[in-house]
């Protein structure tokens, strides 16, 4: 039977809409992923330990800690004495009420010595006998001039960390500086005090885009366990090359000054 013009029409018409209808169930229109906007740098975040990293104090931690250990009766020279200080050595970075909780194992005796050391050092920081890591402040500002977010942290209590900062003249020197209480009690090794800058600062989307850097094993695992991309150690402090490397260091450094040049070798190479 021969079709009229207008049902021809009619007829390619229909088809072509039944086409139609057929290639969008068979190839469901889907948007076209969007490309997330590049970081100026992949290492944004940096967040850096103070004394032994940064800052140079001369073993006022053991200094300090002699004198709390002396307030509990703890008498300098003897046996006792000497184990405690082992322990304070082996655990340097890590949170001091913590140190004090294991030695003393009685949450009065520990706070006691605590605030006995935290009141000990301070008056040797008043006292003039700290001082910065050689390059340590020109490396952060360094890293702060290239558009990066620079934290400090330390496992001292806020005081003691501000009185550092004040005898430095570092009030301003970063945005962002962090104690155990900073980020909910708890220090090194644990990984707050990094996934704090994390979130505090937003400087980055990824904790694979933080770079970590520290002088003691603790410091070291803090960063591990924080999933940072770079975690490095210094040789300025607490604990030599075998143990930052064997706490999961990702670099071991002379010190803190040569973090920079790291990161720009490893952005250069990615």
């Amino acid at each position: 039977m021969k079709l009229t013009a207008a049902e021809s029409a009619t007829a390619k018409s229909t088809a072509a809409k039944s086409s139609a209808a057929v290639s969008a169930t068979a190839k469901p229109s889907t948007p076209e992923p969007s490309t997330p906007t590049p970081t100026a740098h992949p290492y944004n975040l940096i967040v850096l330990d103070m004394a032994g990293t940064t800052v140079a104090d001369g073993g006022l931690v053991e200094r300090a800690f002699a004198r709390a250990a002396d307030r509990l009766g703890v008498e300098e020279g003897s046996a006792e004495h000497a184990t405690m200080l082992d322990y304070v050595r082996a655990t340097m970075g890590e949170s001091k009420i913590s140190v004090f909780r294991h030695l003393f194992g009685d949450e009065t005796k520990a706070q006691t010595a605590n605030t006995a050391f935290e009141e000990a050092y301070g008056t040797l920081v008043d006292g003039g006998l700290i001082a910065p890591v050689p390059g340590a402040r020109e490396a952060v500002e360094r890293l702060t001039a290239e558009g990066r977010t620079v934290v400090l942290s330390t496992g001292f209590a806020r005081v003691t960390q501000d009185a550092i900062l004040a005898a430095l003249g570092w009030q301003d020197l970063v945005p962002l500086t962090l104690c155990p209480a900073d980020a909910g009690g708890r220090g090194r090794p644990y990984p707050d005090m990094v996934l704090s800058a994390f979130l505090r600062t937003g400087a980055v989307d990824s904790v694979r885009s933080i770079a970590v850097a520290g002088d003691t094993s603790y410091d070291m695992l803090s960063g591990v366990r924080s999933g940072a991309g770079v975690v490095a150690g210094v040789l300025t402090g607490a604990h030599g090359h075998e143990d930052l490397a064997a706490a999961g260091a990702t670099h071991v450094l002379g010190s803190i000054a040569e973090l920079p040049d790291l990161i720009a070798e490893l952005e250069a190479a990615e």
